[in-house]
């Protein structure tokens, strides 16, 4: 079913990106075809997709309202993986396999900002469940940035029973957790095959997914304040795990 990315980033990384289907480019009326909106057209006009200039209105109702800069991207469903093919991936590269897990996330701002900082670490998977979680849709790629639309996503219908795959696979499954009994995460060696393992807002990891992780940590703290919000608290370990590595993969430009 065709879906309508919005905003100027999420639109051109799709476009670069070059894995979905692409129907239709929508302009504004009156928006001008410089700086990046001009790089958009002509990444269309180059693969052949059609450019059309449509009212304002039309792109509100499209966009449900969200703030769309004046140009979405008619396109077709996210193009989800399979797990082999991530650890395929991870291979292909000789790393060690470095994926995250979200337990039922339901906010689209925390996932896509989540989904922007995997993408700047370099995991090689990202895995969702497909009931009663957020999926990838248009919200979550805008709040990416469009990073998602070069990350392997994963969507499987039971993720305790995916992580138990992971783990055949010889990966450590690494659960976030607040809490002054739990390790703090920079005392711990992440230098490994690993899967951080983050719960859901409020709720945080449901029994069975804290159950199947082989570590609990935490982030230690000094404040007063005695959590952070899970996008925050990830993106601090998500980095974490990549330092650990010493920084693999990167190089300065």
């Amino acid at each position: 079913m065709p879906e309508f990315l919005y905003g100027h980033w999420a639109v051109m990384e799709c476009l670069r990106a070059n894995r979905r289907p692409v129907e239709q480019l929508l302009l504004a009326e009156k928006v001008e075809e410089k700086g990046i909106v001009g790089e958009i057209v002509q990444l269309t006009q180059g693969r052949g997709i059609p450019v059309k200039r449509v009212s304002k209105r039309i792109l509100d109702d499209l966009a449900n309202g969200a703030n769309h800069q004046s140009t979405l991207l008619r396109v077709g469903g996210y193009p989800y993986i399979d797990v082999s093919v991530a650890l395929d991936f991870a291979r292909q590269r000789n790393e060690k396999p470095f994926f995250l897990l979200l337990d039922l996330l339901k906010d689209p701002q925390n996932v896509g900002s989540l989904m922007r900082v995997a993408d700047a670490v370099g995991v090689h998977g990202v895995i969702l469940q497909e009931r009663r979680g957020v999926a990838i849709t248009p919200s979550v790629v805008n709040a990416s940035s469009g990073a998602v639309e070069h990350l392997k996503v994963v969507q499987v219908n039971n993720l305790v029973q995916a992580m138990k795959d992971l783990k055949k696979a010889d990966i450590w499954l690494v659960g976030l957790e607040a809490g002054r009994d739990i390790p703090p995460l920079d005392q711990t060696n992440l230098n490994m095959a690993i899967g951080l393992v983050l719960g859901s807002e409020g709720e945080g990891m449901r029994r069975l997914v804290r159950d199947t992780c082989d570590l609990l940590l935490s982030l230690p703290m000094r404040g007063r304040v005695g959590s952070l919000n899970v996008a925050t608290a990830g993106a601090v370990a998500l980095y974490t795990a990549w330092q650990a590595r010493q920084w693999e993969g990167w190089t300065p430009s």
